[in-house]
């Protein structure tokens, strides 16, 4: 497959709120929302994030502190199955502006690879670029496969809202494949021991204009069918300045 250049909506992040789009495979509703407009939802996403880091022994990884964590967040995106149960969810940090204000160059420090992960970060900050951070799933509520795929795709989301060209995480070995579905690629960085030693954690991100070549065909014609869900979401909020007609995402999605 080659690459396909993705169109952005351009929305500045001050005038978004939110959006939903929904996945009938999962069943599953995904809400992309900035904390100040959805409080009560982020409180959720983050307790559950909470729940989830100390279950897996790394509680030193995610920011207990609600307020802080909201203030450390661009947007978020929270799972919801069709009870309205939160299930999943994962935040952004960004638009980054300097590697200092990736939470990977905290995770590098004092690594060999430290230096070539922020020549990197520096390289994407020019064309845009978010890190996610803080993501899980209800391992007891089923569907965590499907669910796990799309928190894998939801930065394309914000990719296609704010025109950002780039999308990164850091991620232990052992979930990079979950990642790389959604034509996400290992950065040739060395790992770094973070949270601890029992990790070895890399940093992975992925390209809008690339992303077909690299990821997996059910999960690219996914990601195509929530980014006209997500305009056509965009475009019923009425923003001022925000392009109107058939999106080059639903133009996409009806051909896949």
């Amino acid at each position: 497959m080659t690459s396909i250049e993705l169109a952005p909506t351009c929305l500045d992040l001050a005038d978004f709120t939110r959006v939903a789009c929904w996945d009938p495979v999962a069943e599953t509703s995904m809400i992309m929302a900035t904390p100040s407009a959805e409080p009560e939802l982020f409180e959720r996403y983050h307790r559950g994030a909470v729940a989830s880091y100390r279950r897996f022994g790394v509680s030193g990884a995610m920011d207990a502190d609600v307020a802080s964590c909201a203030d450390d967040t661009a947007v978020f995106w929270a799972l919801t199955d069709i009870r309205g149960e939160m299930v999943g969810g994962v935040r952004a940090k960004g638009p980054l502006l300097t590697p200092d204000d990736s939470h990977a160059a905290v995770e590098w420090a004092g690594q060999p690879g430290e230096t070539d992960l922020r020549r990197a970060i520096a390289e994407m900050v020019p064309l845009g670029v978010v890190e996610l951070k803080g993501a899980w799933t209800d391992k007891e509520s089923g569907g965590t496969r499907h669910r796990s795929q799309m928190i894998a795709r939801c930065g394309f989301h914000a990719m296609s809202a704010f025109d950002l060209t780039y999308f990164m995480a850091t991620s232990a070995a052992h979930i990079l494949e979950q990642w790389r579905s959604s034509g996400g690629v290992v950065a040739d960085i060395p790992a770094t021991p973070y949270p601890d030693e029992r990790y070895e954690t890399k940093m992975i991100v992925w390209d809008r204009r690339t992303f077909t070549v690299h990821g997996a065909a059910d999960q690219v014609g996914a990601i195509f069918r929530e980014m006209a869900q997500v305009q056509r979401g965009l475009r019923v909020q009425r923003v001022p300045g925000l392009a109107t007609g058939t999106s080059p995402y639903e133009s996409l999605a009806l051909a896949s």
